[in-house]
């Protein structure tokens, strides 16, 4: 064979096998890249993040998981571990977890958004349709609770509430307690009312109270954003016309207060959108709230 042709051959040769070289280098390097981010350091110690005592979303977190244990005596011993970080409403540990990407939290489903990362538990999204459907069984009811003689207008915002169009609202973000219930008439009944309660019920009371006053405009409704706890204290101790709780009401309140359930809501563990962590199992939550797991490489 010519001498030349010789070389071109090698030539051709070595330009096949460099392109196939490259190739097979950026292929394994997409699928690095896959999932992860650089920026994630998997041996770095887990930032938890909880509510404060009188959440009712702390109070059902707990339960649900597991991290609250019944003593021997019968009283129940939350075992969060004590030196985690407390976000005291809802938009708050929003921004805790946004701002620390080794950070874990949790908050009610419907209050998710682009900034957090919902972790799927026991394989199972935390999603409207899978609270709906039982899949996901992390959930907790929306209460409203209220005394007895409530005014002719507070009563009327409750109908709305329990009606079609306020059922339908509140089906939008969260699962409605009756897909059947009946239309809404308003009576054109007029004065104030006060609300108080959970922030994890306040973004789905605020819409309800927007909607009612487009139908009754000479009622007045304000919302006090504090917790479930002390919700329930302002109803009892009638300092407001109806309290709100992110969980079952206890005992002496159910004793002194009428209750009505609203909605049914999923708690949602979340992450930094940065974490690689792509789901939890109920068991391995509780060990990270208790202190049991305190490194994210601990997660297997």
């Amino acid at each position: 064979m010519d001498e030349r042709v010789k070389k071109h051959y090698i030539i051709i040769s070595m330009v096949i096998c460099a392109i196939c070289l490259l190739t097979i280098g950026c292929s394994a390097d997409n699928s690095m890249d896959v999932g992860s981010d650089s920026r994630f350091n998997i041996s770095k110690d887990i930032t938890i993040v909880s509510r404060e005592g009188g959440s009712g979303t702390r109070g059902a977190f707990i339960e649900l998981f597991g991290v609250e244990v019944r003593m021997d005596d019968g009283s129940r011993r939350d075992q969060t571990v004590k030196d985690s970080i407390i976000a005291n409403k809802t938009d708050v540990m929003l921004r805790n977890i946004a701002s620390d990407i080794y950070a874990i939290g949790y908050v009610s489903i419907g209050a998710l958004n682009d900034s957090i990362k919902a972790l799927p538990i026991n394989g199972v999204n935390a999603t409207e349709v899978n609270v709906s459907n039982g899949s996901y069984t992390v959930t907790r009811p929306f209460n409203i609770a209220f005394q007895n003689n409530l005014s002719d207008t507070s009563q009327d915002f409750v109908n709305f509430i329990l009606s079609a169009e306020g059922q339908g609202i509140i089906g939008r973000s969260y699962v409605a307690v009756d897909n059947r219930a009946p239309a809404y008439s308003s009576q054109g009944v007029e004065g104030n009312i006060a609300i108080a309660g959970s922030s994890s019920v306040t973004p789905i009371m605020e819409r309800l109270v927007a909607a009612y006053i487009s139908l009754n405009p000479n009622v007045t409704i304000n919302i006090d954003m504090t917790d479930s706890g002390a919700g329930m204290t302002a109803a009892i101790e009638g300092t407001c016309d109806i309290g709100m709780a992110s969980r079952d009401l206890r005992d002496g309140e159910k004793a002194v207060l009428e209750w009505t359930t609203i909605a049914i809501d999923g708690i949602a563990v979340i992450v930094n959108p940065i974490n690689s962590i792509n789901g939890l199992t109920t068991e391995q939550v509780r060990r990270i709230f208790t202190g049991e797991l305190t490194n994210w490489n601990n997660i297997e």
